[in-house]
């Protein structure tokens, strides 16, 4: 018989923004562009320890938002 290991508890707040808020960035796997909007960050209860950060995306103009891992996003370049 296996044993299942349970998650420690986790907690859910708003986290730093990398970059101000409306910023033009971009989704370096899926190449989306969008708004920056927010950062949810994951944390340990217990010890605060960030579990994971998540950055919240608009596309330009409006639209539905998406979320990806904010080590995912950087500042979207124009191309000249």
């Amino acid at each position: 018989m296996t044993e299942a290991t349970e998650k420690p508890p986790t907690m859910l707040s708003h986290g730093e923004l990398p970059y101000p808020a409306g910023t033009l960035v971009v989704d370096t796997v899926s190449e989306r562009t969008g708004q920056l909007v927010g950062v949810i960050e994951e944390r340990l209860k217990e010890s605060g320890k960030v579990v994971s950060r998540q950055g919240f995306l608009r596309p330009e103009g409006g639209g539905r938002e998406w979320d990806v891992p904010l080590n995912r996003i950087e500042i979207a370049r124009g191309d000249g």
